[in-house]
């Protein structure tokens, strides 16, 4: 935690501010903000540093671009924090990263709220404004979002006679029985370190009514339906997937070599799947006479179902704009607010595929934005409307574990323990049953929980 300059020291300083600049300026206010943001990738940094460029035409401010690797965040975070030089605004922060910020006392959450109301609450997403917020307090302002997916082959499906897999039943039928001559039946993201192991998980036990807290904040890792999820993840992972600790990059390169019959992945992998990215293309037999002949016999579903659900659920991903505590606020907002109106479009059209728009501004004109890096199409001329309208619709579903139950804090400070996939790692490999796996998944987060600053 970096100190707080004490009241007495801030008003001298605003005193002199005023005294030098005449009046207006905001204390330690300069022509430059520093702008992180986790869009770190060369060629949408290019696009930000545009839009960056843009906004400093129109209103004279600077902007310093600092890219941070989600993996990265929370070490340049805490340095950062710690040296009191924090920037002024930071971008497509997921929701786990917005909490940290709050848990560590780091976040303006004044000036969201009126972003917000410049722009049009009424324009926003009411799920992804309900997911930044806590205590009635805006943390952060939604930018978009991505959804959790499961992709099918839908060739495979149609030769067996298979339904989609939106159920443990199906998905589990369609596993077994499309798990044979050098196919695996599903790739699963099992590796203990791995964000997106606990993203796989999540989705499915969403799904299955397992939640990580109930509503007087109690961990529920342990409840029938969370050890249901454990069991049913673990034993796909056992019976049916490819061996190993897979990853976020191997569950995508198994499917695109056309050795796994399904897999869970986001939707930034929609682009890749249509062949819009040299270095990530399909690469199955039949994708080389046809680089689009894996995303054609492709089926994509988007909300599971399991036994002890209520509904169908899907995890999704909010990413938002935060500001810290000592920004400069008014340049800050000013900045924010040009990303979400007169930058949006561009934003979001860094990578259309994996950024759903939470303003309905752009939604209706979303998927005819050009996606892909190395070759450009809308994702409208490559997938059906069914699916593109499902994803459109996404963020006003997406299903979390823990904020709705008030654990958001709890939630942020999860993000660098990942006390889930390691327990699910033990059932998947044996050594746990998903009976302790499930406990413990529960001590292990009931110990994050007691460490976190009250």
């Amino acid at each position: 935690m970096p100190r707080k300059v004490p009241a007495v020291l801030c008003l001298a300083v605003l005193a002199a501010a005023l005294a030098a600049c005449g009046g207006g300026a905001e204390p330690g206010a300069s022509n430059t903000i520093t702008v992180w943001t986790e869009e770190n990738l060369a060629d949408r940094m290019a696009v930000q540093q545009d839009l960056a460029a843009g906004f400093t035409r129109k209103t004279g401010v600077k902007v310093e671009l600092v890219g941070i690797g989600e993996d990265q965040f929370s070490q340049v975070l805490t340095a950062a924090a710690a040296a009191g030089d924090l920037p002024d605004v930071i971008g497509a922060v997921p929701l786990a990263a917005v909490r940290e910020l709050d848990a560590n006392e780091l976040l303006d959450t004044e000036t969201p709220a009126r972003i917000v109301g410049d722009l049009g609450r009424e324009t926003f997403s009411p799920r992804a404004l309900e997911l930044d917020s806590d205590g009635g307090r805006l943390l952060a302002v939604p930018s978009d979002g991505w959804a959790q997916l499961i992709l099918y082959r839908k060739d495979l499906f149609q030769k067996a006679g298979l339904a989609p897999p939106d159920t443990y039943e199906r998905l589990e039928a369609a596993a077994r029985r499309l798990n044979t001559g050098g196919v695996a039946g599903i790739t699963l993201a099992v590796a203990p370190k791995d964000s997106f192991t606990a993203q796989s998980f999540e989705h499915v036990a969403l799904a299955n009514g397992c939640e990580l807290a109930d509503g007087s904040g109690k961990t529920v890792l342990d409840s029938p339906q969370c050890v249901r999820a454990f069991a049913f993840y673990s034993a796909l992972v056992r019976n049916y997937s490819v061996k190993g600790d897979q990853d976020v990059d191997s569950t995508r390169a198994t499917y695109f070599a056309g050795r796994a019959a399904m897999t869970i992945w986001s939707s930034f992998i929609l682009d890749e799947l249509a062949g819009l990215r040299d270095d990530a293309l399909p690469s199955c037999a039949e994708c080389r006479a046809d680089k689009r002949w894996l995303a054609a016999n492709t089926g994509v579903v988007t909300a599971l179902k399991g036994p002890d659900g209520a509904r169908p659920a899907q995890f999704g991903e909010i990413v938002s704009w935060a500001i810290p505590y000592d920004a400069r606020k008014d340049a800050a907002r000013r900045f924010v607010t040009y990303m979400m109106s007169e930058g949006y479009e561009r934003w979001v059209g860094m990578a259309p595929e994996g950024k759903v728009p939470v303003r309905t501004t752009l939604a209706r004109s979303w998927d005819r934005l050009p996606a892909g890096v190395d070759a450009k199409e809308p994702l409208a001329a490559v997938y059906p409307a069914g699916l593109l309208d499902a994803l459109r619709r996404s963020p006003d579903t997406f299903a979390r574990w823990g904020i709705a139950q008030g654990q958001g804090r709890l939630v942020g400070a999860m993000m660098g323990e990942l006390p889930v996939p390691r327990a699910l790692a033990g059932a998947a490999g044996g050594s746990l049953t998903p009976e302790a796996a499930a406990r413990r998944a529960k001590a292990d987060v009931e110990t994050i929980k007691r460490g976190i600053r009250r």
